[in-house]
């Protein structure tokens, strides 16, 4: 109903905002991902998003458009509700959290308050395919950058090794020893493929 808010920012704490627009002000709640992102100019924008319950209607502010979409994908999940979903976004950002969805990094997302191993085990369940999908990620090119990575699949694929099977088995020695060098890469992949 009400997609963003343009006006005076007159009030700013932590955990919400107020923002005059037009004689009206709005009261948002925020998480600290988009308290840390808002300039201390007098004129901000903010993308909503209106939660309508019967006893109350709540607006949510984001700084991003990418922050709102998680924040409702969070909420589609059983057992995840507005608070939940902004205390996420607190403690990660979207981005983080959207990868921690992608990779199934079930401990990232059980490092947050108030999440237990079931409800990070079900966000990543119900929303994996879903933010593999929209934000079009590939499955198997979700590590961070790392040069060690790069020159050890290059070197697999001069050996004639298909990229994708290349990068699963990288990836599977990536994960037990982050800090592996390129030639212990390469010897463990080719015992691996």
């Amino acid at each position: 109903m009400i997609s963003h808010i343009h006006g005076k920012l007159v009030e700013k704490n932590p955990t919400d905002v107020v923002i005059d627009c037009h004689g009206v002000g709005y009261f948002l709640n925020i998480s600290l991902h988009t308290y840390s992102q808002i300039p201390d100019q007098e004129n901000i924008k903010l993308y909503t998003q209106l939660l309508v319950k019967e006893d109350s209607h709540t607006l949510y502010g984001f700084s991003s458009i990418a922050e709102r979409d998680m924040f409702k994908l969070l909420i589609s999940v059983s057992g995840i509700g507005a608070g939940t979903a902004r205390t996420m976004l607190s403690s990660l950002t979207p981005k983080q959290v959207r990868e921690g969805i992608a990779k199934e990094d079930v401990a990232l997302i059980q490092s947050i308050k108030g999440i237990g191993i079931k409800t990070a085990q079900r966000v990543i369940i119900d929303l994996k395919d879903k933010v593999l999908k929209i934000y079009d990620i590939d499955e198997v090119s979700l590590s961070t950058n790392n040069t060690n990575k790069d020159e050890a699949l290059s070197a697999l694929e001069v050996l004639g090794f298909v990229k994708k099977q290349a990068e699963r088995a990288v990836d599977k020695i990536l994960k037990a020893e982050p800090d592996a060098s390129v030639e212990t890469i390469i010897k463990q992949a080719l015992k691996n493929l």
